[in-house]
């Protein structure tokens, strides 16, 4: 199944490690950019799990865990962006990120059928 979530979430993975990948040719202490690493990936990979849940409330759930994820991919992207370690404009992973927990937010309600 594709989503326009799982698509964003994809879009957002592969920035993501393309940012790691130039980052970790120019640092030597990647700590930061492993957490993001970490965190960015596993939004889509929840939302996938979440797509193939075995209930409503596993859909619900995997959803919670993907919005946890990003907000801690917000996290340290503003992290690296106020640090200014490389030169990078996170302006638009952070715009994306913003727009996947707008989406996440929105499919928790619409699940837990809260769409007031």
């Amino acid at each position: 199944m594709k989503t326009l979530l799982l698509d964003k979430s994809l879009e957002f993975a592969t920035e993501i490690v393309l940012f790691y990948e130039m980052f970790s040719k120019t640092r030597k202490d990647t700590t930061i950019a492993k957490q993001l690493l970490r965190s960015a990936t596993s939004i889509g990979a929840n939302i996938n799990e979440a797509i193939y849940g075995n209930s409503k409330a596993d859909f619900i759930s995997k959803l919670h865990i993907a919005l946890k994820e990003t907000g801690e991919s917000i996290y340290w992207l503003t992290l690296l962006k106020r640090t200014k370690l490389t030169d990078y404009n996170f302006d638009n992973l952070l715009s994306l990120a913003e727009e996947i927990k707008r989406m996440l937010i929105a499919s928790i309600n619409t699940a837990k059928g809260n769409n007031k």
